[in-house]
């Protein structure tokens, strides 16, 4: 109830009216059934303007600390992120990925919307990086869909490293559900998943513009690989922040 009472009412009309979002092939997400939505991640804005353009609700994976605040604050975070359709996944252990897919599958089974970012984190220069192979795994375990999305101009609203950007109004594309039922069966075969992997990266890649980078993001990060964002100087490093 209360991620409607958000949606429609308490933030999701401001934002609408605010920063206008524009959509393009919302009507091919199928009106029922469990579909993974697989994006793009430019900014943590990016989960607020993304299900805000479509009518069923879509759950994402959050970091636990989101969920951990003490207090009165750290109550109403709590109530806001769960509100807002995140749930909670410990990212400090090497079993992070096995809860998000855990979560995934239950959220999926559930016949829900569960929203996923192949890249693992955030882009810190606007390009596209080279995907994990969890979204494959998780499409071909839990049998569905997989909807590619990319989401265009929030790091300009809310680039990464700052809290505020400035006006713009983000475009959120939808692409044509892939089917990988051909593979099923499959899932424990690494080169398949790769390869399923790059097909949705070449779809988001089709419907955001971006420059593909082959290297995960933050490898890309760590060799010093990330390209200046633009109006960026070159010699000052980008923010390395994780996604939301």
């Amino acid at each position: 109830m209360f991620y409607w009472l958000l949606k429609w009412v308490l933030v999701g009309p401001l934002l609408k009216t605010v920063f206008r979002p524009r959509v393009e092939g919302a009507d091919g997400i199928p009106s029922t059934g469990a579909v993974i939505l697989a994006s793009n991640h430019l900014s943590y804005a990016d989960w607020l303007f993304m299900p805000l353009v479509i009518h069923r609700r879509v759950t994402f994976v959050a970091k636990a600390e989101y969920f951990q605040g003490p207090g009165l604050k750290g109550w109403l975070q709590r109530r806001f992120f769960s509100g807002a359709g995140q749930v909670p996944i410990d990212r400090s252990n090497g079993k992070s990925a096995e809860g998000a897919m855990r979560t995934g599958l239950k959220i999926l089974g559930r016949g829900e919307l569960f929203g996923i970012y192949p890249e693992g984190t955030r882009s810190p220069d606007g390009r596209l990086f080279r995907g994990r192979t969890g979204v494959a795994r998780l499409a071909l375990e839990a049998k569905v869909p997989v909807v590619p999305v990319a989401v265009i101009g929030t790091d300009v609203v809310a680039p990464p490293g700052k809290k505020f950007g400035r006006w713009h109004s983000p475009h959120i594309r939808f692409g044509a559900p892939l089917d990988f039922s051909r593979y099923e069966g499959m899932e424990g075969d690494r080169y398949i998943l790769r390869a399923i992997t790059d097909e949705i990266m070449y779809e988001i890649m089709e419907l955001s513009g971006q420059e593909y980078v082959d290297v995960y993001a933050t490898k890309g990060k760590a060799s010093n690989t990330v390209a200046p964002r633009p109006g960026q100087d070159p010699d000052t490093p980008s923010a390395d922040v994780e996604a939301a």
